[in-house]
């Protein structure tokens, strides 16, 4: 069976500059050379969302995958170009096939990424607030193909 689970709530600016956040250390990792996981947990614990550092690798990973070069980030309040597109990719607002030309391949995996990505923040969210049982009530559900 095929869910759907609507983005998280990236309104509350904290959340979606706790995401800009982690690309800017996942970048940088990258680019001095380290293990870009061991950044991601001390930016994400100290928000308690320590069970996104995997989350947030893999869709880095495969947004330059998709993009087929670097993920460029931008500086204290300026965002870039790449960091916008992450963020409505996140929120919803922007969809993967209009923003990104990619094989079938890259394409299926980043959808699959933006999808666990939404799961996780807000499981994440829901945590960090206390609330165990988080907000994600399938909104449709889809019998499963046959093959």
């Amino acid at each position: 069976m095929t869910r759907h689970f609507p983005p998280p709530r990236l309104e509350d600016a904290a959340h979606g500059s706790l995401l800009v956040e982690a690309a800017r250390c996942w970048r940088n990792a990258r680019d001095t050379g380290q293990s870009a996981q061991p950044c991601l947990y001390k930016i994400l614990a100290s928000h308690n969302c320590e069970m996104l550092v995997p989350v947030f690798d893999s869709l880095m990973h495969l947004c330059e995958d998709a993009l087929g070069r670097p993920v460029s980030v931008g500086e204290a309040a300026a965002l870039s170009g790449d960091e916008h597109l992450l963020l409505g990719l996140i929120d919803g607002s922007k969809t993967r096939r209009v923003c990104i030309d990619c094989t079938e391949g890259a394409a299926s995996a980043l959808d699959c990424a933006i999808c666990s990505t939404r799961i996780m923040m807000d499981l994440a969210f829901a945590h960090a607030a206390g609330d165990v049982s988080g907000r994600f009530m399938p909104t449709q559900s889809v019998p499963p193909v046959m093959h």
